[in-house]
């Protein structure tokens, strides 16, 4: 682990500075800092420097349409707790924190840094909650199939398996340091599950479709000011269609367009019939419907276009870059229906911000600290 440098930190320092002037010059702020990094290789954020600096790394993530509320972020400071143990603990308390009464709300918990000599503790899983992918003999999969490397090696390590539903919830996997991953079931009252409906079809339920309710991202690491927050699980609330779309969709998870199409009695033969966007708007219509039946927070892709674009608006007012991937903030259902189609967004690295570790890969496996 490398000194941290002291550049970043003072970039960051000024900004925090700048947007709160209520914290007074940034000077003796500097000089302190300085001093600390001189006699320890790093420094330590202030509870209100922490949370600025999460709610920041949110309002510079250009892949979120959902940045509108970046200030509303709920920051659980955890920086006491360092074991993979107390990590896993704290995952539970999240869960169960994030969503009061079914209302989601963006929440994040903040472990302990990476320290010089001394790592941060790292959650290995891509969010909190993920259903578990069983490779059968046949080359089918139950489950999830982006998760199948992923459970087989989980229960290489002891993990049994759920009752082998295509929604049992993975375990957590939690290192310290750089010590052997530590696996931890997920209590049921800590999953929020939304089971699936269709105000007009029936036959919907059939299927047995669920969902979890707060998407709790945990395989990134958090930077702020060339600090490193290794462990830093954050979530917002779902749009619709990453569940509708992507999650119960794509080809390489759910796969559910073609039993749509049956059940919906689509010429899946011929392209032409557009069976595959008849399906999608269905699948789409059933799983905003059963949030809303529940209670539970859920947008809809074309109020949070509208939404993102008021919050570039406010970025703009305020002499600020919002760097946007537009591949991301146009949605995966009806996108040039959407406002966020019609337009370019800047593209800037920006700091703080929710980072990659380095040997991460795309889908979130990454290198495997087991043999």
């Amino acid at each position: 682990m490398q000194e941290i440098d002291v550049a970043a930190a003072a970039d960051f320092l000024r900004l925090f500075h700048a947007e709160n002037p209520a914290a007074g010059p940034v000077e003796p702020r500097l000089r302190e800092v300085r001093a600390e990094i001189y006699m320890t290789g790093t420094y330590t954020h202030t509870p209100e420097e922490l949370t600025f600096g999460a709610r920041v790394a949110w309002r510079n993530s250009s892949r979120c349409i959902g940045r509108l509320y970046w200030h509303s972020l709920q920051v659980r400071d955890r920086r006491g707790v360092n074991t993979a143990e107390g990590v896993a603990v704290e995952c539970v308390n999240h869960l169960r924190e994030a969503a009061p009464n079914n209302k989601v709300r963006p929440t994040i918990t903040v472990f302990a840094p990476d320290r010089p000599g001394r790592p941060g503790p790292r959650i290995w899983n891509e969010q909190l909650i993920r259903y578990a992918g069983y490779a059968m003999d046949d080359g089918s999969v139950i489950g999830d199939p982006r998760y199948v490397d992923f459970t087989t090696m989980v229960r290489k390590l002891g993990w049994p398996g759920g009752p082998g539903s295509h929604f049992d919830v993975l375990p957590l996997l939690v290192s310290a340091g750089n010590g052997p991953p530590l696996m931890c079931t997920v209590p049921g009252d800590a999953v929020l599950e939304v089971p699936l409906s269709h105000p007009s079809y029936r036959w919907f339920e059939s299927l047995g479709l669920r969902w979890h309710a707060v998407p709790a991202i945990s395989n990134m690491c958090l930077e702020i000011g060339g600090i490193h927050y290794r462990a830093a699980p954050f979530n917002g609330w779902y749009m619709g269609s990453e569940i509708g779309a992507r999650n119960l969709a794509d080809i390489d998870r759910y796969d559910l367009m073609p039993i749509m199409a049956h059940l919906l009695g689509l010429d899946a033969t011929n392209d032409r019939s557009l069976w595959r966007d008849h399906a999608l708007v269905e699948l789409n219509v059933a799983v905003l419907h059963s949030f809303e039946q529940a209670g539970v927070t859920m947008t809809d892709h074309h109020t949070e276009s509208r939404r993102f674009l008021t919050h570039v608006a406010r970025e703009e007012k305020a002499g600020r870059v919002c760097p946007a991937d537009w591949s991301w903030i146009v949605p995966p259902i009806s996108g040039s229906a959407t406002p966020v189609f019609h337009r370019y967004y800047d593209e800037a690295e920006l700091s703080p911000s929710f980072v990659h570790h380095p040997d991460s890969v795309e889908r979130g496996l990454g290198h495997w600290p087991v043999g």
